[in-house]
């Protein structure tokens, strides 16, 4: 198999409160990590100059005191773990051959959207909470709802956690608030009543809920909604924009583009890929790409009725020649569609399917680490594009900046580095 020696990635990040700086900080801690853990050589470089997605360099290198590969089985863990400590200690004391070995140089495009996420929580408590609900009605009408618990069942109680818990704080403040009028007392005692309903909701439950970052997921379903819907000048004009950066971006040689998105961005990334091939159907000709979404949202907007063009996006996509498509998703993840054809629902069932890869996160990490994040559902829904503790089937930095093919990941016994 010929190794990778240079490599153009476009990553559409989460729906998360980070622009580039920040998403480019975090990708370099968990490349860190991972060249720990798997025993290469890493050096990630500063954002380039007036970059529009901001974009980076990262040099991969063989390094002396490889670990050997390890299955995906059971035990690879436990080997990992004890492999993994060997490996840096050798390779920090600088035993080696001496020999050049493989070198990967990858560049990479982060293509956030703090922009938006920065608009919807800009403005106050009441129209955050407004726009949730209003969103969340829409999601029902268009049978957004009905499909999530068709289809994921937890992704469905994900979608109506944030609401519940926020009619419960407005149930409860209004209890308060007519508590008087139901003690039979004269309805003068509002007076202090509803200013203590008032002080209840904001100085008990917003600061309870932040726990859960509801505010945060109201938002996340404003967009949900605007990106189904495609009803927004302002997300339309968003979206144009980065598929003209994104086209600057593809014409860099390369002998291989990896188009990986995570969460809310799979969407994004659906509608931006999309624009390109209904311009220019034969972009991708003579290019070897792969579309890895991570814990993919794409079905949180094409699920709703209005989302036809998303749909259409996604069989475009489904049907580039070119394009080999993984689909990364996650048991313990109650955030994304498991085991979900995600092309066959969108309305493509005659299409090729996207390449399932089913990952464990608890292979990921130690079983310290693992306990300490498994009751924390967003936590664990980032742990698609953060580093890990041992080695294990999936890792994001070898995804996007390894010296094997991204297409290695379709395969659980493909080794994720040069034996």
């Amino acid at each position: 198999m010929k190794l990778i020696e240079k490599r153009v990635v476009l990553h559409f990040t989460g729906f998360e409160p980070l622009d580039g700086v920040a998403h480019r900080a975090r990708y370099e801690r968990s490349a860190r990590q991972s060249a720990a853990v798997w025993g290469y050589s890493l050096e990630t470089g500063a954002p380039e100059a007036g970059s529009d997605p901001l974009s980076f360099v990262v040099t991969t290198g063989e390094r002396a005191a490889q670990v050997a590969p390890v299955a995906a089985d059971k035990a690879a863990p436990v080997a990992a773990a004890k492999a993994a400590p060997v490996a840096a200690d050798k390779a920090a004391a600088g035993e080696g051959t001496g020999s050049p070995g493989w070198q990967t140089k990858s560049r990479i495009h982060m293509v956030d959207h703090d922009t938006l996420v920065s608009s919807l929580r800009g403005g106050n408590t009441l129209s955050q909470i407004m726009a949730g609900f209003r969103s969340c009605a829409e999601i029902m009408l268009e049978g957004g709802m009905r499909g999530y618990f068709r289809h994921a069942w937890r992704f469905g109680l994900f979608f109506l956690f944030p609401f519940l818990l926020t009619a419960l704080a407005i149930a409860l403040t209004a209890q308060i608030a007519i508590m008087p009028y139901g003690l039979g007392f004269s309805p003068w005692h509002m007076l202090w009543s509803g200013p203590l309903a008032l002080c209840f909701f904001i100085f008990a439950f917003l600061p309870f809920s932040e726990r859960f970052h509801t505010l945060h997921l109201f938002a996340d379903w404003v967009m949900a909604v605007a990106l189904g819907r495609m009803d927004r000048t302002d997300f339309n004009d968003w979206l144009e924009d980065r598929a003209a950066a994104v086209r600057k971006a593809l014409d860099e040689e390369a002998d291989e583009y990896v188009i990986s998105s995570h969460s809310m961005g799979s969407s994004v990334a659906a509608h931006v890929i999309g624009i390109l091939l209904e311009r220019e159907p034969e972009i991708f000709k003579g290019k070897r790409v792969v579309f890895a979404t991570l814990g993919s949202a794409i079905l949180q907007c094409a699920l709703m009725s209005s989302a036809t063009l998303l749909r259409a996006r996604v069989g475009l996509i489904a049907r580039c020649p070119e394009i080999s498509w993984l689909d990364v998703q996650c048991l313990t993840d109650s955030i994304n569609f498991y085991k979900v054809p995600v092309v066959a629902v969108s309305g493509h069932a005659d299409a090729p399917q996207a390449t399932m890869i089913l990952i464990r996160v608890k292979q990921m990490l130690t079983r310290e680490h693992y306990r300490k994040i498994r009751k924390d559902q967003l936590r664990v829904h980032r742990q698609y594009v953060l580093g890990p503790d041992l080695q294990a089937p999936f890792d994001f930095t070898l995804l996007t900046s390894g010296p094997m093919p991204a297409s290695v990941f379709a395969s659980p016994d493909e080794k994720r580095m040069p034996g």
